[in-house]
């Protein structure tokens, strides 16, 4: 049978598929639409990461295709009615590449709050800000609320309390009798009240018509004063122009943003100079151990849909 993989994967993983099957391993394939389409005809699996969009056309070419693997956890690159529609099994790496997201967001949080990481050029040029940056925060007793409480949601939760950081949580599909909450010593609240108490705020949702949007201008405003806003779900979600004006306005303390409505992102000069803003390409899943981890189960995932 046929694999087609179309975004980079761990090699070792794409041998384990080879070993078994014909495999097309092209991570560039995904800038290239005619070509991507006309070799998806031929496919009997196809795997992605969030770049390849699976509905339209491409989907209308996978006529051969029985499995949909996703180097990844978010499915809103892939119109899954349709694929199951179609008998296509769509399979995400869940689980796999939390840990990476959740180091992620504790390392901006400390960053973030203690916001003396941008120094070397003063210091290595002769200068010593020790005044400017010597009134930075602690994480310790610090509130970090989490919005989404799945997989990433409770790894981060749980290095966040290794450094005696409070987390308090918000899901909208559970309840606040979910036993999960309890397990790992996480007081559920409700949305609003995350928002307004939490030190730091963190979201681990997928993008649907309830989140898109979430973080406007007046959601934003609504956080305590010096919070830090951390994304690494989904872009859309945030309004990006709402934080870099709360941020000028030192109502937020800071934001690290990994995920943004258009990737890659566009020029913005009102980006590059916005005090306390981290930017990242879409990476805080990705490290050489997740990418690992994540490759593997898609592989293994896959092989066993093919059997």
């Amino acid at each position: 049978m046929k694999i087609l993989i179309s975004e980079f994967m761990d090699e070792r993983a794409v041998a384990q598929l080879a070993a078994h099957h014909d495999v097309d391993y092209a991570p560039t394939l995904v800038d290239d639409m005619p070509r991507l389409i006309t070799q998806a005809a031929q496919a009997d699996a196809l795997i992605v990461r969030n770049r390849t969009q699976v509905r339209g056309d491409l989907l209308a070419a996978l006529t051969r295709c029985k499995v949909i693997g996703r180097l990844g956890v978010g499915l809103d690159n892939i119109d899954v009615p349709a694929c199951e529609a179609r008998a296509m099994a769509v399979i995400p790496a869940t689980g796999a590449n939390a840990l990476s997201v959740a180091e992620y967001v504790i390392t901006a949080s400390m960053m973030l709050l203690r916001g003396a990481f941008v120094s070397t050029p003063d210091v290595a040029s002769g200068k010593w800000p020790r005044n400017a940056l010597g009134n930075g925060r602690e994480t310790a007793g610090k509130v970090l609320g989490i919005i989404g409480f799945g997989s990433i949601g409770r790894t981060t939760a749980r290095l966040a309390q290794g450094l005696g950081m409070q987390v308090i949580a918000f899901d909208a599909m559970l309840g606040a009798d979910a036993p999960m909450f309890q397990q790992n010593g996480v007081k559920y609240v409700g949305l609003q009240e995350l928002i307004g108490q939490a030190d730091v705020v963190t979201l681990h949702v997928p993008l649907v018509d309830a989140t898109r949007g979430l973080f406007d201008a007046r959601c934003i405003a609504s956080m305590k004063p010096g919070a830090i806003l951390i994304n690494t779900s989904r872009g859309h979600i945030v309004d990006i122009a709402a934080v870099t004006a709360s941020l000028r306005s030192r109502h937020l303390g800071g934001a690290a943003i990994d995920v943004f409505d258009a990737e890659p992102l566009a020029t913005s000069a009102d980006l590059q100079d916005c005090p306390n803003l981290l930017l990242t390409p879409h990476i805080s899943g990705v490290s050489a151990e997740s990418n690992e981890r994540v490759s593997f189960l898609i592989a293994e995932k896959v092989l066993e849909a093919l059997r």
